[in-house]
């Protein structure tokens, strides 16, 4: 029950996050339900090995390139699905901010604590 309100919460964050953010657009809640799961698929499949390959980088920026790498997420999903427009990686990366602070605080108000 938990991955299943985890999930909704994280389509509300981005359907805010598109009504913050200029250059991410989400046609509909069935569309940010698609691509919150795309997101979260690409996170725990893709990312771990982007951030082994970029390692390096990530080291000399103090962790910053992390940024880059969750904006890449957040891009390329937007570029794979429709209904779910990234229109730049600069879009991405402060889109994938601003989805993290709106699903941590919804899930921190919402999810209960046992």
């Amino acid at each position: 029950m938990k991955l299943l309100i985890g999930w909704l919460l994280n389509a509300l964050a981005l359907l805010a996050v598109a009504y913050f953010v200029p250059g991410i657009h989400v046609s509909s809640f069935m569309y940010a339900l698609i691509a919150a799961a795309v997101i979260g698929l690409a996170n725990i499949l893709i990312k771990p090995i982007l951030l082994i390959l970029t390692l390096p980088v990530t080291i000399l920026t103090l962790g910053l390139f992390i940024f880059v790498i969750n904006g890449l997420m957040f891009w390329l999903a937007g570029y794979f699905l429709q209904g779910f427009d990234v229109k730049t990686i600069t879009a991405g990366i402060i889109g994938a901010i601003v989805y993290s602070i709106i699903s941590w605080i919804l899930s921190a108000v919402v999810v209960d604590k046992k």
